[in-house]
């Protein structure tokens, strides 16, 4: 189920007593929650029957307590938990007993973020019986193009691959960070106009010639004048261009190019890799400069300057922008 199938099934009238938004992906249960918060109860009824508290502050009696009452305005008595995750593990079996019989006029959801609640427990299992499990996972990197994609056509605007790549690139997998990013464009456009590049870099500050993503694709060119232009860039920029941010989006690189490789069918390999079909003839390029052997010393390349950028290995003299210069050039020669 996703966020959007969950609050059309909610819009529809198919309340459940007890809702449990939990996992790795904060931004989903953010969405769903946010929308409960601002729809399930009229507003002028807020004050009467809708109950937000967060965990730390509270005890599952507590929660339990506000739970058992009755509306007295609206149709349903909504009471959220946010921060669930807080409550102490042991009081949980309490909430096991509460849904053996809940309120049909109560709505309890409980945000549980960055972690699950354990599936083994009575709680987690009197949920899933009585009420919805909401689930949620961080994206592969390699769907996130997609869904910044996605993200600006639900919002009435299109987003060229290139564009979306630049923006993942920089930015990584975190959805909140993204959405937050991306709304920063909505404003300044007319309906239905594209988002493109200028926009971004003058808005989020990602340039359009100095990303990971064009650093990348220098480096397997094993060009080397547009690599030492890059990476002097970013060595000037460290704020906009964090080494913390780079190394992992070329370890992810470097995997890619090591799987084209092995991919005896390359009619398949944009499923393989997980990058959209326009990319594939940048990888296969790189497959010809780099060797499977060659592509392992890079990976010890990155596994050393990540070591280093964290002080580790580090005598503190050399410069995050040194190690990214030495970095590249070790990948290229």
């Amino acid at each position: 189920m996703t966020d959007k199938q969950l609050i059309n099934s909610i819009k529809a009238g198919d309340l459940k007593p007890v809702y449990l938004l939990t996992g790795e992906e904060n931004y989903y249960i953010d969405t769903v929650s946010d929308w409960i918060e601002q729809n399930v109860v009229d507003p002028t009824l807020r004050d009467f029957d809708q109950t937000v508290v967060y965990g730390r502050d509270v005890k599952m009696n507590d929660v339990i307590g506000q739970a058992k009452r009755y509306p007295m305005m609206s149709p349903v008595h909504l009471v959220m938990v946010k921060e669930a995750q807080e409550i102490d593990t042991k009081q949980w079996a309490l909430l096991a007993d509460y849904l053996e019989k809940p309120m049909a006029q109560t709505m309890l959801v409980l945000c549980y973020r960055h972690k699950t609640l354990d599936k083994r427990t009575a709680a987690y299992k009197a949920i899933a019986k009585a009420g919805v499990v909401f689930e949620t996972k961080h994206p592969y990197d390699s769907a996130i193009p997609g869904w910044i994609a996605a993200e600006a056509s639900a919002h009435g605007h299109q987003i060229s691959e290139q564009c979306a790549m630049m923006i993942a690139g920089q930015l990584g997998n975190d959805l909140g960070k993204l959405a937050s990013e991306l709304g920063k464009l909505y404003p300044l456009l007319k309906p239905g106009e594209p988002i493109d590049e200028r926009l971004v870099e003058e808005q989020i500050g990602i340039s359009r010639e100095y990303n990971v993503f064009e650093l990348q694709k220098a480096i397997g060119q094993r060009n080397p004048l547009v690599c030492n232009r890059i990476v002097n860039y970013m060595a000037a920029n460290p704020k906009k261009n964090p080494i913390q941010l780079i190394v992992p989006s070329l370890y992810g690189w470097v995997l890619k190019v090591m799987f084209y490789h092995q991919v005896e069918n390359k009619s398949e390999a944009a499923k393989v890799i997980g990058c959209p079909l326009s990319f594939v003839g940048e990888y296969a390029m790189a497959a010809r400069n780099y060797s499977l052997a060659k592509l392992a010393s890079c990976i010890g390349y990155l596994y050393d300057t990540d070591l280093r950028s964290k002080g580790v290995r580090n005598s503190g003299t050399v410069t995050d922008g040194e190690l990214l210069k030495e970095l590249v050039f070790k990948m290229i020669h």
